[in-house]
């Protein structure tokens, strides 16, 4: 069992935390050479990805950050354009009462002028009806009165002097 005799020297030569120079040097040296290997094929890919992700995550800010000012713009220029759509509208409300309050002030004048008309129409309208019912009254007032007188005075006076004796007292009646 020459095998088993090799672990039971090895065993007993050394434990696993023995410091022993010669391993320590090939492991100090395997380690560079690791890390020599490992900083040409896999530190600068590492390090470009880290980069392009660094400079990936500043431009994402800095869209961002532009994005947010744009947006903070829009948002002025949609305010100012609301206030001012606003102030048109209630320009055009305003422009509506007037006119409206316009057209209302014109259509009672008319209403008022047509009234004052129709009126006016009226009263000449009755001034002259009295006038005829007047003069027709008076007409037959004349006519009543020289009949009477006529069959009183017979044959004193002649029809015309009773007539104009007649019109005489009836315009002093309506003088008085």
């Amino acid at each position: 069992m020459p095998g088993l005799d090799n672990i039971g020297m090895l065993a007993m030569s050394g434990g696993l935390l023995d410091v022993s120079p010669g391993l320590m040097i090939w492991t100090v040296l395997t380690f560079l050479v690791l890390m020599l290997i490992l900083r040409k094929v896999a530190w600068k890919p590492m390090l470009l990805a880290l980069n392009e992700r660094e400079q990936f995550i500043k431009d994402s800010l800095d869209k961002a950050e532009q994005a947010q000012r744009e947006s903070e713009r829009l948002a002025e220029v949609n305010k100012a354009l609301m206030e001012k759509s606003e102030v048109e509208a209630q320009e055009i409300i305003a422009q509506g009462r007037e006119y409206s309050e316009k057209l209302k002030s014109q259509m009672l004048e008319e209403s008022r002028e047509e009234a004052r008309k129709m009126i006016n129409s009226a009263k000449d309208e009755i001034v002259r009806k009295n006038q005829e019912a007047f003069s027709s009254l008076k007409s037959q007032v004349v006519n009543i009165a020289v009949l009477a007188a006529e069959k009183i005075i017979k044959e004193n006076l002649d029809n015309e002097k009773q007539e104009k004796l007649v019109n005489r007292f009836i315009d002093d009646l309506t003088k008085n």
